[in-house]
């Protein structure tokens, strides 16, 4: 079968012949691949940046946001069958640890564990993939043009559902985190595919939702914002005052663009109990200089939280699909806007090795 595959460590990205999975437990499941997303981290391997081979091989198969279609079954009675539409986890256990032995492999601690596509582990550019069916969320026939989008919805469901499991920890609320944000202000740094979906969770959520992003106002990613009921700001080298003027108390404040300069700056912004969470990695840059007393002092003062999170448990992905059907009732054809541009497997350079300025998603088709 074909497969989009990497020599890790450089930039020798291109289609090969691989042999086709086959399932070797009743626990498995042999999907088709329909469609695979494209982001910064795809991007990052095939400039030659983070990527490791499975142990003994050399070349890596890329792609970790996918979706498809079941294949072929391992056992009958396991809960799918042919042609149901599923969505695969990322993460796979160290299985030393505790929170990987409790199917936590998101906070695990060793950092032993691998992921499809990225660590140790092939991913989903390619025409079949086999999986055990516990990494496996079903998705609903209606969502399929939408499905690709799980897994990148599942960083922020991840962020947010920490954000306020913090919050309802400590504070004397409403002990249920799905209602924190109710009435709460939120703000996200960058409206990436990252940003827009967090802003789009953060609103099913009911807070209101300030974006801010370079982007100029009459592009498409202040559009979708916008149609979705949140504020758009444009990044200015006055940031501070600007946000302020829409929003005296910021609450939440959710990173998706990890430029640092920007995340020291958003935490001034934070208001009395607030929490800020990083989803997003900084490149390598110049060193960054920082007068943490005032910061640490704001933090201290006003009981300040600042976390990072990355990957997402399987609850996670659960909430993902239900809030992209959601959304997709509550702003008919607006999250679609997301998924910029559709591009057959054949040409994935066309997308993998540059972006078009409108790009917000780019998918893969097989």
């Amino acid at each position: 079968m074909k497969a989009i595959s990497l020599v890790p460590g450089t930039t020798n990205v291109h289609v090969t012949d691989v042999d086709e999975p086959k399932i070797q437990k009743k626990s498995e499941v042999k999907i088709k691949i329909r469609e695979v997303g494209i982001c910064g981290t795809d991007r990052e391997e095939a400039s030659g940046g983070r990527a490791d081979a499975p142990a003994g091989q050399k070349e890596l198969i890329i792609g970790h946001e996918m979706f498809g279609e079941v294949a072929e079954v391992g056992s009958p009675d396991q809960g799918v069958k042919v042609g149901d539409p599923v969505v695969l986890m990322v993460r796979r256990p160290c299985g030393q640890c505790q929170p990987c032995k409790a199917d936590c492999q998101d906070m695990c601690e060793t950092g032993n564990y691998t992921e499809r596509g990225i660590k140790g582990c092939n991913g989903y550019q390619a025409e079949y993939v086999v999986d055990d069916l516990k990494y496996l969320i079903k998705v609903p026939p209606t969502l399929k043009d939408l499905a690709v989008m799980t897994e990148p919805t599942t960083v922020v469901e991840k962020a947010i559902d920490h954000c306020c499991r913090l919050q309802t920890a400590r504070l004397p609320v409403d002990p249920d985190p799905m209602k924190w944000l109710q009435g709460k202000t939120a703000l996200v740094a960058g409206l990436g595919p990252i940003g827009l979906l967090a802003a789009m969770v953060l609103l099913l959520r009911g807070a209101k939702v300030i974006g801010i992003d370079r982007a100029d106002p009459s592009a498409l990613k202040p559009q979708i914002l916008t149609a979705l009921g949140g504020i758009f700001v444009q990044s200015t080298d006055n940031n501070k005052q600007n946000i302020e003027k829409v929003a005296p108390q910021v609450d939440l404040i959710l990173d998706a663009a990890g430029v640092p300069t920007l995340d020291f700056e958003m935490l001034t912004t934070l208001g009395f109990n607030g929490i800020l969470t990083l989803t997003g990695v900084p490149g390598k840059g110049h060193p960054l200089t920082v007068n943490g007393a005032p910061i640490f002092e704001q933090m201290v003062l006003k009981n300040q939280i600042l976390f990072g999170s990355v990957n997402a448990g399987h609850q996670h992905f659960e909430q993902a699909v239900k809030d992209l059907e959601a959304a997709r009732t509550k702003w008919p054809g607006q999250i679609e806007r997301i998924i910029t541009s559709r591009t057959n497997y054949t040409d994935f350079a066309k997308v993998l090795e540059s972006r078009s300025k409108e790009e917000i998603k780019a998918v893969i088709t097989w």
